[in-house]
């Protein structure tokens, strides 16, 4: 059975929140548990205290009894709002400075790969057709390149070479 828990408004920025959650997504809890003890984040210890929550909401909720089946199959930081703060500075200026907040979502089952239900198999239980290729995929390279012609522009006034002005001006007596 899937098990969320959210911690929302949490005082840390979603892209260092991201870093910590990229490393335990997919792991199961006992190893993502370890893995978050000896990450020396500040939102190692958040992350760490929303996934116990998730494991907590898995065994009261859902009457997961076998923790070890348990594995982290969501693990999500969205931003939340910035606090926004003004700092005075030397000469009548101000910086502004922005807490940023994050709103963190970890899910947990103790189903295989999180699906709810398996996928269902192809009618007929056959693999997928091969793909035919296209006349382009079969074309050699050299083909291409001579298929794809650049346009060539005329210089701009002035720019002419000495050797081009002059094959210009032969052309325009002819």
């Amino acid at each position: 059975m899937r098990t969320v828990a959210r911690a929302r408004f949490v005082r840390v920025s979603a892209r260092k929140a991201r870093l910590v959650l990229d490393q335990i997504r997919g792991k199961s809890v006992g190893e993502a548990l370890a893995t978050l003890s000896y990450t020396p984040r500040a939102a190692a210890r958040i992350v760490e205290k929303v996934l116990r929550s998730a494991v907590a909401n898995a065994e009261h909720n859902h009457q997961v009894r076998n923790l070890d089946d348990l594995r982290v199959v969501s693990a999500i930081a969205d931003g939340g709002p910035s606090m926004k703060r003004v700092q005075p500075r030397a000469m009548g200026r101000a910086f502004h400075i922005r807490h940023k907040t994050s709103h963190l979502t970890i899910g947990v089952s103790d189903e295989t790969n999180g699906a709810a239900r398996a996928v269902p198999p192809r009618p007929g239980g056959a693999p997928p057709a091969p793909r035919e290729a296209t006349s382009a995929e079969t074309k050699p390279a050299a083909a291409k390149a001579a298929a794809t012609v650049k346009k060539e522009r005329a210089p701009a006034k002035g720019t002419a070479k000495p050797a081009a002005k002059a094959a210009a001006k032969s052309k325009e007596k002819k």
